[in-house]
């Protein structure tokens, strides 16, 4: 007999499939006793047919503490030939029986005798999980990479300090190739001084008549006293009552000196100064003239002249003030016959040159031009410059 049908509570989704063997028997009743009763089949009935195991999930009970596996879905499987079992939605079990929990209905595809493929769903692992990297493993590949730094710091502080001691050593190299260079320089600069001392000693002594007049011009004047003319040169050094001293022929002034007077007057381009005579040497034809102006002296030679050493004379030939002639010593000649000495020279003098200076090259007072001889050329007389300073103590 079939089981009795029960009418579908309204208002319920639960669909309660009917399988074959699933109720008991027609009369109802318990199981036999000593049988225990599987959810979902009567005792005595055949039972299910084992289900094989899908692959990766166990056959058997999972291990201890391990989750346990789910499930796979129960595909309701169509009785033959009993349309009266066939599923009923809302039809619920027999009184007195356990309702089985609903077991969702998943499609799938179907086995090539009729069945259905258990659906897919989570399994049960094939082998046991495996996590991540445990903690000592960590500690020991942070270990290599801290070596591995540490190797890397080495090697480069090494190189550093090699290319520093390189460094180092091409400093010093430098350093000691700096200091003899300047020291050959310093000896170069040396030579070079001491060749420029030597060639400007060449060039004092070279003969240079511009160079010469341009450096005693402003000390020499034309000198008028009375119905003559001459020339005069400042000398010495400031006289202490102020004014300048200067040295020219008595001849010169020896109208004025005889007529018992004493002014005479110094000409230089348009100035004109009026100036005393002080003492007069007329043995040596010497006089000392002073003014009250201020001019520069000229510097006086103290080594006596020698024979072809050149010389300039400046003067006021005829009148004509800065006049400048050159030659050369002819010769000393000593004093003789109740003359003083006296210097022969060729540069050429005309009256008025009486009393103007004789320059050598070094710009110094050698001599102060007195006479000329008389029908002849290239014989001029000068007193040496020494027998005037003795004589006047102003030089």
């Amino acid at each position: 007999m079939d089981p009795p049908r029960l009418d579908p509570h309204r208002g319920t989704a639960a669909v309660y499939p009917q399988a074959a063997g699933s109720y008991p028997p027609a009369g109802g009743g318990h199981p036999p006793a000593g049988q225990a009763a599987v959810p979902g089949h009567w005792p005595g009935s055949s039972p299910p047919p084992a289900q094989p195991a899908a692959p990766g999930q166990w056959s058997g009970p999972a291990p201890a503490g391990w989750p346990a596996p789910q499930q796979p879905p129960t595909v309701p499987q169509q009785p033959p030939a009993a349309p009266q079992q066939a599923s009923t939605a809302g039809q619920q079990p027999p009184p007195g029986y356990a309702a089985a929990p609903p077991s969702p209905v998943v499609p799938g595809q179907a086995y090539p005798h009729g069945g259905a493929s258990p659906a897919p769903g989570p399994t049960w692992p094939a082998s046991a999980p495996t996590g991540g990297a445990t903690p000592r493993a960590r500690g020991r590949a942070l270990t290599f990479v801290a070596f591995g730094l540490a190797l890397v710091l080495a090697v480069v502080s090494g190189v550093q300090a090699y290319q520093i001691s390189r460094l180092s050593d091409r400093l010093a190299d430098t350093d000691q190739r700096l200091a003899t260079a300047q020291s050959g320089d310093g000896a170069r600069l040396d030579g070079l001084e001491q060749r420029a001392q030597a060639l400007e000693k060449q060039a004092g002594a070279q003969f240079n008549p511009e160079a010469v007049a341009s450096a005693v011009l402003p000390s020499v004047f034309r000198v008028r006293a009375g119905q003559f003319t001459g020339t005069a040169f400042a000398v010495g050094k400031p006289d202490t009552g102020g004014g300048t001293n200067l040295f020219t022929n008595f001849h010169v002034v020896e109208s004025v000196w005889v007529g018992g007077g004493r002014e005479v007057f110094l000409e230089r381009t348009d100035q004109r100064y009026p100036a005393t005579i002080v003492k007069v040497d007329e043995v040596n034809d010497i006089a000392q003239l002073r003014t009250t102006s201020k001019f520069t002296g000229l510097v006086t030679a103290s080594a006596a002249v020698k024979p072809g050493q050149q010389i300039v004379v400046v003067g006021a030939p005829l009148g004509l003030q800065d006049s400048v002639t050159t030659g050369v010593v002819s010769a000393f000649r000593e004093a003789g016959q109740g003359s003083g000495p006296v210097i022969q020279f060729d540069a050429p003098i005309n009256p008025g040159n009486s009393g103007g200076p004789v320059i050598n090259g070094q710009k110094q007072v050698v001599g102060i031009a007195t006479a000329k001889a008389r029908d002849a050329e290239g014989i001029g007389l000068a007193v040496p410059i020494k027998v005037a300073c003795d004589g006047f103590r102003i030089c």
